[in-house]
């Protein structure tokens, strides 16, 4: 799955209640409804996700089926009809037939190119719900989670002052508690090659905050050996950099960087040496030292 795929995966996959606010109009509550991201095998399609109600109301509330499209395709709409059909089909040879159904689209804008709507217009009027996250396409009374995803697509320099205003909306809603995850999460699918101080900036979240947090150990599989390790130097660094400041002073945004591209172990060894700097030269020899 790429980047955007695990983000939209890892918001919903344990929290199906986060779509709620999105498709409030169709559905008031989604108590009971389960998230999967099936794969078709025989074609070998994946689908983003689907949000199925309990097995006892299948009859009755429909299954949403989840597609997140964040680039212009021009066999978008055709892609969408068939890889419905496709699911449609595996889940009665599954033996959860779905009666009622309807299709979530997430995307800049529907009006990017996503292909000629006529052949499947009726498809598009029925069954099509378009969640846009267009700045400018944005309703009024967006939900918190809608302007979150927005920060997907806002020029770098707007989004601190976007984080702050959906922090506060989201303040006493059930986003609320986890809204710094989730801007976590959208941040690290939009920068994953980003430090983590910069990340941090554009959130306006803590390092504390952002290494403990759950996206930053679960979004890209770091709950593995390799991703525990990269946490571990991730809060090295940020204790570093905090003693650092405090003996130095301020850092230079390339000082901070190239501290936070050090191993553990020159993390560590660092931390050792800065208890006897007497200033910012003594820091830029030792690291001109050890070729950092």
């Amino acid at each position: 799955m790429v980047a955007s795929d695990k983000l939209f995966f890892w918001l919903f996959e344990q929290r199906t209640a986060r779509l709620q606010p999105l498709v409030a109009a169709l559905l008031p509550q989604m108590e009971g409804y389960s998230f999967s991201a099936p794969v078709i095998k025989e074609r070998e399609v994946r689908l983003d996700g689907l949000f199925m109600p309990p097995a006892e109301q299948l009859q009755s509330r429909p299954a949403l089926i989840l597609e997140a499209q964040m680039a212009a395709e021009p066999e978008f709409l055709l892609r969408l009809y068939s890889e419905s059909g496709l699911l449609l089909r595996h889940q009665r040879r599954q033996g959860r037939a779905i009666r009622h159904w309807r299709v979530v689209v997430i995307c800049p804008s529907r009006d990017l190119n996503f292909g000629d709507p006529l052949p499947v217009q009726e498809f598009l009027r029925e069954r099509v719900i378009w969640i846009e996250l267009d700045p400018e396409r944005l309703p009024p009374a967006a939900p918190p989670l809608q302007r979150a995803l927005g920060m997907l697509l806002l020029p770098e320099e707007q989004l601190p002052q976007c984080a702050a205003r959906v922090r506060e909306q989201a303040a006493g809603s059930s986003l609320g508690e986890e809204i710094d995850d989730v801007i976590a999460a959208i941040l690290l699918s939009r920068f994953n090659g980003r430090t983590v101080s910069e990340i941090c900036a554009m959130g306006g979240i803590t390092v504390e905050d952002f290494t403990s947090s759950v996206a930053y150990k679960e979004i890209f599989g770091l709950g593995r050996q390799e991703g525990r390790d990269e946490g571990r130097q991730a809060e090295a660094a940020a204790l570093t950099l905090r003693l650092l400041q405090r003996r130095c002073g301020p850092l230079s945004a390339g000082d901070q960087a190239r501290i936070e591209q050090l191993s553990l172990a020159r993390l560590e060894a660092l931390a050792d040496a800065l208890l006897d700097f007497q200033g910012r030269d003594e820091l830029i020899a030792w690291l001109a030292g050890r070729g950092a």
